[in-house]
C-alpha cells in the first residue's frame, strides 16, 4: 500500500488533501516556495450548495462561517460615484463567503498535526520509477515518495516536470487582473463598488475588517509581457493600463505603489487530457484552472476529497484511485469551464454602449421578485452530484477551533 505523499503547494488544495491524507493514516509532507502562508490580500472565495456540505464534513464550516465577510450587495456606479445597478450578494458571496487568506489559515491550522509543512522550498526534479518518486528540491535534501501531487497553481512546477510546459496547458480568457488591499477610505461597511470603462474595471470592497478594502483591478486584452514573480514589474503594467481611468482609479494607482502584497495574473484555465502520469497527479489549479465565477475554490477542495476518498476505496492503489478521480471531477470542471469562458464580456464590457447594456440587465435581475434568478445562476456548477461518501474519517468541528 503506497503511503508516503508529497504534496506541492500549501494554498487550498493542498492542504484540504493533506488533512484528509493525514487523517487516514497516510505519512505527508507539503512543500511550499513562499516562506510562509500566503495571505492573498483580501480577496474572497465563496462556497454554494453542495459544496458547504463538503466543508461540514470536512469540519471548517463553523470556523469559516465565524471568518465569514457577510458582504451585501455591491453597487455599480458612474465615474461621479452615482449608482446605476446592482449585483446582487447572492452572484458574488454565495451560501458562506471568506477572505482567502482566512481560509489558508484555517486549513492549514487543520492539516497541521497529520502532515510535515516545508515553507521556502520548492521541487526541482521528479524522477519516478514503479516503486516509487525520487524528488530534488532547490534547498532540501532530495527524497523519494510513494506518490506527489501538484497542488501548485496555474503555474504548477510538477505539470512542467511531470508533463509539459505552461503554453501547452494555459488557455487566456483575455483577462489580467490585480488584486492589494488599502484603507478603506470609502465608508463601506459589508459592500462594495464596481466601475467600469471600455475593458477596464474596478472594484472595491470591505468585508469582515472595516477598516480595509479589498482593490481588484481588472483589464482586458492579450496577455501583458511580465514575470508574475516580479512585483514591482506588475505595478507598473497595471499603473500602465489604468492610466486616465477616471472616478477612484488615480487614488488606487496611487496607493499600489505602496502595496506590500500584490497578487498580479492573467485570467486563464488549465486544459489537459489527463491529469496523471504514473504516480505524479495534479489536483486543483495546477489541473484545470476554472476560471471567474467556476466555482475554482470548492473544486479544489471537492478534488481533495475526491482523490483522497477514491485512495482509500483502491486501497491506496494509485492507478485506479487517480483513473476513478479524474472520471469524477472532469465532468464538474469542464460544465465550470464553460460557464466562466464568457468572463470577459460579463467583467469588462468592450464599448460604453455594452457596459450600459449589462447594467441595465443587472437593473432588471436586482428586483426582488428576479433576485432568485441570481442564486440559480451561482449555483448551477456546484450541484454537481460529485460528493460521495468516501471510508474517510470525518472532521471533528470543535478540533483544532481557530479564532475568528
Amino acid at each position: 500500500m503506497t503511503r508516503s505523499v508529497l504534496i506541492s503547494g500549501a494554498g487550498i488544495a493542498g492542504p484540504s488533501l493533506a488533512y484528509w491524507l493525514g487523517t487516514s493514516g497516510y505519512t505527508v509532507t507539503v512543500v511550499e516556495r513562499a516562506g510562509g502562508l500566503r495571505s492573498s490580500g483580501a480577496s474572497a472565495v465563496d462556497f454554494r450548495g453542495d459544496q458547504v456540505a463538503l466543508l461540514a464534513r470536512m469540519g471548517v464550516l463553523g470556523d469559516i462561517e465565524a471568518c465569514q465577510t457577510g458582504m451585501g450587495d455591491q453597487a455599480v456606479i458612474d465615474a461621479a460615484g452615482r449608482r446605476l445597478s446592482t449585483f446582487p450578494s447572492g452572484l458574488f458571496s454565495g451560501d458562506v463567503e471568506i477572505e482567502r487568506g482566512d481560509l489558508a489559515r484555517i486549513l492549514y491550522s487543520r492539516s497541521k498535526d497529520v502532515a510535515e509543512y516545508v515553507f521556502g522550498d520548492r521541487i526541482t526534479g521528479l524522477a519516478q520509477d514503479p516503486d516509487g518518486v525520487d524528488v530534488t528540491f532547490s534547498r532540501g535534501p532530495a527524497r523519494r515518495f510513494d506518490l506527489v501531487v501538484g497542488a501548485d497553481g496555474m503555474h504548477s512546477a510538477v505539470r512542467r516536470l511531470a508533463f509539459a510546459g505552461e503554453d501547452c496547458y494555459r488557455h487566456d480568457l483575455g483577462l489580467t487582473v490585480a488584486g492589494f488591499t488599502v484603507p478603506n477610505t470609502f465608508g463601506l461597511d459589508h459592500s462594495g463598488l464596481i466601475y467600469n470603462e471600455p475593458g477596464r474595471l474596478a472594484m472595491v470592497a470591505s468585508g469582515r475588517d472595516p477598516a480595509r478594502a479589498a482593490v481588484g483591478l481588472m483589464f482586458a486584452g492579450p496577455p501583458p509581457d511580465y514575470d508574475w514573480r516580479d512585483t514591482q514589474a506588475c505595478k507598473r503594467l497595471v499603473a500602465e493600463h489604468f492610466a486616465g481611468t477616471r472616478w477612484q482609479v488615480p487614488a488606487l494607482l496611487a496607493a499600489l505603489r505602496d502595496a506590500p502584497e500584490l497578487y498580479f495574473d492573467t485570467i486563464s484555465q488549465i486544459r489537459m487530457d489527463r491529469w496523471s502520469a504514473g504516480r505524479i497527479v495534479l489536483l486543483g489549479d495546477a489541473a484545470w484552472c476554472p476560471g471567474p465565477g467556476g466555482n475554482g475554490t470548492g473544486h479544489a477542495m471537492l478534488g481533495a476529497y475526491t482523490l483522497a476518498g477514491e485512495l482509500a476505496l483502491a486501497g491506496g492503489g494509485h492507478l485506479a484511485a487517480y483513473r476513478r478521480y479524474e472520471q469524477i471531477m472532469r465532468p464538474v470542471v469542464t460544465k465550470s469551464q464553460k460557464q466562466a469562458a464568457g468572463a470577459a464580456r460579463f467583467l469588462t464590457p468592450a464599448t460604453e454602449r455594452k457596459i450600459r447594456n449589462r447594467n441595465r440587465t443587472f437593473r432588471i435581475l436586482a428586483a426582488p421578485a428576479m433576485r432568485g434568478v441570481f442564486g440559480w445562476l451561482a449555483k448551477r456548477t456546484t450541484k454537481s452530484g460529485a460528493l460521495r461518501d468516501y471510508p474517510l474519517p470525518a472532521g471533528d468541528p470543535h478540533c483544532c477551533r481557530v479564532a475568528a
